[in-house]
């Protein structure tokens, strides 16, 4: 191809981040036309409402309600779909790649759930998918798993991949707010999302996850198999009393695997790291993601994991890459040799089971403040093996009421489950413990 290919690029879907990509490219399209030695044209955009006020403005004649007259338009090579969720996007993105055409997306539920079905489309018609927006927003994170730090097995990644979760857990911890009162303040500032599960309930980190742990493993993880908890009974006592155990509490995804029994394990949580740890200080809507391989060690990436900037920034730099595609770039993601190399690495590795998995454990919960009741629950921790580590009770006086902490020595998940139900059976245990694993990203 000519150093004047003509690029063509429709954009479906005018949201937040689609008018951040609009905004953004046409400010350094010319900057980006010479060094990339191609002339890119903005073809149009597929709205659901043309009437809406938008900030940023275009031309009439480049909006169109319909997806299928970008897709179709001969001069369209890259399709940008941004419109989110898992039906239309679905239609869109599958139309697109069997029509050969370069998609370029930041939809993690999509690839979450029909990830495997999008790229047998690469693999069959030649198209391209692109997708770092869909994971931490400006980290480049996918481009860190297959390019940077490709000559590397992963034994570990850790990820603070939810801003809305770190924004609520950050001014709790520094503010002294409760969870609710943030909450309120999370919803008027447009941080969390419509559906607010997605975000409370740990299943946007989930869909990240999966992500992840396919560009590292191979492997696409069902959501039986992983441990997927949010953040809704994290209180300002269980904040507190982390400080005093020495820990920060933070909402983490957790992708661990053992290379010598081919075991894999990927669970989203909140849970106990060190203070001192680098993922302790990524506050507020930053992301962090912990890399452990067997050649660089350990590296760590932080940055804005959403908002219109950071998420278009990671459009425009799927859009450099998939120009470098169009003109025949010697380098391709997901060409039949990676997804053939994925397929081949998920084979060697299975999900691990609950009696498998290990972990250090909080737990707080309300008790009768009556003789004998602390013996109880030792018993119970006994019964299952488990020692602990450290154990404090806080009287409320004139309540007849205590409330008890305990952070264990490493247990299997399998085994606090059994000690749980032993919990629920002693009457003077007055409500079902909060459980948080105690984790240290950087060991």
């Amino acid at each position: 191809m000519s150093a004047s290919l003509k690029i063509g690029l429709g954009i479906i879907g005018f949201g937040t981040v689609g008018q951040g990509v609009w905004k953004h490219l046409s400010a350094s399209k010319r900057d980006m036309e010479v060094r990339m030695g191609v002339k890119i044209e903005l073809i149009g955009v597929c709205v659901r409402d043309p009437k809406k006020k938008r900030a940023v403005s275009i031309p009439k004649t480049k909006i169109t309600t319909n997806p299928h007259e970008i897709i179709d338009d001969p001069r369209v090579n890259i399709v940008c779909e941004l419109v989110g969720g898992t039906t239309l996007a679905r239609d869109i993105t599958l139309h697109a790649l069997r029509q050969g055409k370069v998609v370029i997306s930041a939809n993690k539920a999509l690839i979450c759930e029909h990830g495997a079905e999008v790229f047998d489309a690469v693999s069959k018609f030649g198209g391209q998918y692109f997708f770092e927006a869909s994971v931490a927003g400006g980290i480049p994170i996918i481009k860190s798993l297959r390019e940077g730090l490709v000559a590397n097995r992963f034994s570990q990644i850790v990820g603070i991949i939810n801003g809305t979760c770190n924004y609520l857990l950050t001014r709790m911890e520094k503010e002294g707010l409760p969870y609710e009162t943030v909450l309120k303040d999370a919803r008027r500032l447009g941080y969390v999302e419509a559906d607010e599960s997605l975000d409370l309930d740990g299943i946007d980190a989930y869909h990240k996850a999966v992500i992840l742990a396919f560009l590292a493993h191979g492997k696409w993880v069902p959501r039986k198999n992983t441990l997927v908890e949010g953040i809704r009974a994290v209180t300002l006592e269980d904040i507190h009393r982390a400080h005093e155990f020495g820990y920060k509490i933070k909402h983490l995804a957790v992708i661990r695997r053992n290379f010598g029994k081919g075991l894999m394990t990927l669970g989203v949580y909140p849970a106990l790291i060190p203070l001192d740890s680098v993922l302790a200080r990524v506050d507020d809507v930053y992301n962090g993601i912990s890399l452990t391989g067997d050649v660089v060690g350990t590296t760590i990436l932080v940055g804005r994991g959403a908002g219109q900037d950071a998420t278009a920034s990671a459009v425009i730099g799927d859009i450099v890459d998939a120009i470098r595609t169009l003109k025949g770039a010697s380098f391709k993601f997901l060409t039949k040799a990676d997804l053939d190399s994925y397929t081949s690495m998920g084979r060697t590795v299975r999900m691990a089971k609950m009696d498998e998995i290990n972990s250090r454990f909080y737990l707080r919960f309300d008790i009768s403040d009556t003789h004998g009741v602390l013996a109880k629950i030792h018993q119970a921790f006994a019964d299952e093996k488990i020692s602990i580590a450290r154990g404090i009770q806080y009287e409320h006086p004139g309540t007849g009421r205590g409330t008890v902490t305990f952070s264990t020595h490493p247990t299997t998940e399998a085994a606090m489950e059994r000690a749980l139900r032993r919990l629920k059976r002693i009457k003077t245990v007055l409500e079902a413990p909060l459980v948080l694993r105690i984790f240290n990203p950087e060991n």
